[in-house]
Order: structure tokens, then C-alpha cells, then sequence
């Protein structure tokens, strides 16, 4: 699971680029993005991927090799069954997606065996999911305050939980694939 806001496209494009098309774990991406905007975000992100990039429908099952984005304008939940469950409700955080919505449902779902990374971005969204994750007893990692663009949402999940990692873009990448291995 990564979240991410301003400054955090680029990176998610440098992790996409190294990932292997066999890939055997589900990427979920929570990124605020313009909500009017329907065209071009994944487009962007799949000329530069290895994987299957999606904007899910709902009840779409999870399923390795694939990077699943939030669509613009739709909080992204994870269910118990490990489907999407996709969502108009008011937005939180000034944003919809949340991150933290997304973050909070996928640990409760997927438990210890979730990574949950904040990226670069200019809010809170992210720190309270983050809290959640932890909670629920999987790995959280922010993007190293001096490595990102802006670094108020990582600082953000810092001061509210103990974070396993903090790691540089470089890191992240190296993280991601040994787990693959």
C-alpha cells in the first residue's frame, strides 16, 4: 500500500519503473490527484510500468502483478475478502481518496502481512492509516523527510507512530523487491 500527495508522482514512477511485470505482490497506490481530471493519470503511470496499472472497479478482486490506483474522485477501500470496495462518501483530509481510509481498511484486512509506505505530500492524510497499520501489526515505512519534495505527510506519520523505516526513494525500491524475492 502506498500513499502519497504532491511531490510523490515521480517517485511512484521511479518504483513502478524497477518492479518485474512478475511481480507477486498487489501494489495498491492512494494518490491525490485533481478530481475532474479522468484521463491520463494511469496512462502516465503504465508507459512507465512493469505492471498491470488499474483504476479498480468496485468489488475487483486483488491479485498480484497488478498496481491498483484509487480513481480520481472515489475513496478506495480494501474488504475482508481482499476486493475493492469504492466509495463517494464526503472526503476526509480534503481529499477523496484518503489515503487514511485506504491505509485503514487495507491493514485491517491484509493485518501483518501489509506494507504501508507515505510518501512525499503536503497534509496529515496518510498518518492516522499509517497509526492503523502498525496497530493492526503490519510494517510501516515513510519516505525519508529529507529525500521527498515535501515532507509535511511523512513528518506527519512520524509524530503519530513509531515507523519501522525510514527509507530514501533508492530504499523504498530496494525494500519492495526483495519482498518479492
Amino acid at each position: 500500500m502506498i500513499g502519497g500527495s504532491a511531490g510523490s508522482f515521480s517517485v511512484v514512477i521511479r518504483i513502478l519503473k524497477v518492479l518485474p511485470k512478475d511481480y507477486k505482490i498487489p501494489i495498491i497506490l492512494c494518490m491525490h490527484r485533481l478530481k475532474h481530471v479522468r484521463e491520463g493519470f494511469v496512462e502516465a503511470l503504465a508507459m512507465k510500468s512493469n505492471l498491470k496499472i488499474i483504476e479498480p472497479n468496485d468489488k475487483d478482486k486483488i491479485v498480484g502483478g497488478v498496481a491498483y490506483l484509487a480513481p480520481a474522485n472515489y475513496h478506495l477501500y480494501v474488504e475482508l475478502n481482499h476486493t475493492i470496495a469504492l466509495s463517494t462518501e464526503e472526503v476526509v483530509n480534503f481529499s477523496r481518496p484518503s489515503i487514511d481510509l485506504t491505509l485503514d481498511s487495507a491493514g485491517f484486512a491484509y493485518r501483518n502481512s501489509l506494507v504501508g509506505i507515505i510518501l512525499s505530500g503536503a497534509n496529515r492524510d496518510g498518518a492516522w492509516g499509517l497509526k492503523k497499520i502498525k496497530d493492526y501489526g503490519g510494517t510501516v515505512i515513510i519516505q525519508s523527510p529529507s529525500d521527498c519534495k515535501i515532507k509535511t505527510m511523512p513528518e506527519a506519520a512520524k509524530s503519530l507512530t513509531e515507523v519501522d523505516y525510514e527509507l530514501t526513494t533508492e530504499e523504498i525500491i530496494n525494500y519492495l523487491l526483495k519482498l518479492n524475492e
